[in-house]
C-alpha cells in the first residue's frame, strides 16, 4: 500500500455574487483525486468573504433560495443604520466575512476508487459574499492510498 499526499492551489473562474455549484471544477482542477484507492480531498478557500459547503447539487432554485436567505439572515446596511462597525471597504463586506464565519471556509469529502464519494444530490458549493466578481483561491489538499 502506497500513501500519497499532495497540494494543488487553483483560482476559480470568475463568479458573481452567489451561491455555484463547481464539483466539475474541482474535478478538473485537481487531477490528483484520480489517483486515490481511498482517501480524502480538502478544500479551503484562502479568503474571509466567500464560503465553500455542500449541498443539494440538482435544482439551481435551492441556490437561490440559500442565497437570499443568507442575506435576509444578515443584511446589508444599505440604510446607514450603523448594523455594523467594520464598514470600510463597503456595505457588503461585514456581512460577508459574517456569512463565512457561518458557512466556513472549508470542506472535506471522500475519495473512493478515484472520484469523490459524494452523495447522489450532493455537489461542491462555492458562495461569493461580495458584489462584482473576485478572483478567490482554493488550496486542495488529496491525501490517501494510491490506486
Amino acid at each position: 500500500m502506497s500513501t500519497m499526499y499532495t497540494q494543488t492551489p487553483f483560482t476559480l473562474p470568475l463568479l458573481g455574487r452567489g451561491s455555484h455549484l463547481i464539483t466539475a471544477d474541482i474535478v478538473k482542477n485537481v487531477p490528483d483525486i484520480a489517483k486515490i484507492k481511498c482517501g480524502l480531498l480538502h478544500l479551503f478557500l484562502q479568503h474571509t468573504s466567500a464560503a465553500l459547503t455542500l449541498n443539494e447539487n440538482y435544482d439551481q432554485d435551492v441556490r437561490k433560495d440559500m442565497s437570499t436567505s443568507l442575506d435576509r439572515l444578515v443584511p446589508e446596511d444599505s440604510e446607514g443604520k450603523g448594523l455594523y462597525l467594520h464598514d470600510d471597504e463597503g456595505e457588503d463586506d461585514m456581512p460577508a466575512h459574517i456569512k463565512c464565519a457561518l458557512i466556513g471556509a472549508s470542506v472535506s469529502v471522500p475519495i473512493t476508487n478515484g472520484k469523490l464519494n459524494t452523495g447522489t444530490w450532493q455537489g461542491i458549493w462555492f458562495l461569493e459574499f461580495r458584489n462584482g466578481k473576485n478572483r478567490r483561491k482554493v488550496l486542495a489538499t488529496v491525501q490517501g492510498e494510491k490506486l
